[in-house]
């Protein structure tokens, strides 16, 4: 008796064996469908302020480059705007930066399957398209209106209306129609990664150089270029 139960089949183990094996399957093809999807990147915004290479949005003239890659669900790249903002907003303005918007969606996780991450990135490469000058407005004024994370965001309806207040009031059915959204996510799958791999927003770049964050606007940004 002893050697017939010695002998006996563990089914509990092999059935979870399966199915981790399955999970792997899975997950496999998940990465392999992502990875596709990452570099069928589709139509790019027709834009002369749109780099169809790299998804730069560029704002000003200026010969140093701040680039800037945000994902408007992300609450520190809200607290990065309030922080730095007005200087690069100032170091446009005085022609000393181009700066780039760079806008990736890492965070769709977070909006109730409403994918507000994409639909916002996709926004505002509509407004870039059909109003360059509305860029800017349209950042910040979608910063003023972030929604939590965790919440559905907001509405293609709303961003529609932030759009038509910043200035770009024939972007409604781009955004309606998701046009960019295949260009977002290769945009997405293209941003710089850190040290270990790992791609998170906000990410800062000065002349192609990523930066680590301090809090400190000057000490980041203004005595970096020049």
């Amino acid at each position: 008796m002893a050697a017939a139960a010695g002998k006996r089949t563990n089914w509990f183990a092999i059935w979870i064996s399966i199915a981790v094996v399955a999970v792997l399957v899975v997950a496999a093809v998940a990465v392999v469908w992502i990875n596709n999807s990452a570099t069928s990147a589709g139509p790019a915004p027709d834009s002369g302020i749109v780099n169809a290479d790299t998804g730069a949005i560029s704002v000003g003239d200026g010969g140093d480059v701040v680039a800037t890659y945000i994902d408007f669900m992300c609450p520190i790249c809200n607290q990065f705007e309030q922080i730095y903002g007005q200087t690069l907003q100032d170091l446009v303005d005085d022609g000393s930066i181009t700066l780039e918007y760079h806008p990736v969606a890492i965070l769709d996780r977070y909006s109730q399957g409403t994918e507000f991450s994409t639909r916002a990135a996709n926004a505002l490469y509509c407004v870039a398209e059909s109003a360059p000058e509305a860029v800017t407005p349209f950042v910040v004024s979608m910063y003023e209106n972030q929604p939590a994370e965790g919440t559905a965001g907001l509405t293609n309806e709303q961003i529609i209306g932030i759009a038509a207040e910043a200035g770009a009031e024939d972007a409604a059915a781009c955004i309606t129609d998701r046009t960019y959204d295949r260009f977002v996510a290769a945009m997405t799958g293209d941003m710089p990664a850190d040290e270990n791999g790992s791609r998170g927003t906000p990410t800062v770049t000065v002349n192609g150089e990523r930066i680590e964050l301090t809090g400190d606007p000057q000490l980041d940004i203004v005595d970096r270029i020049g």
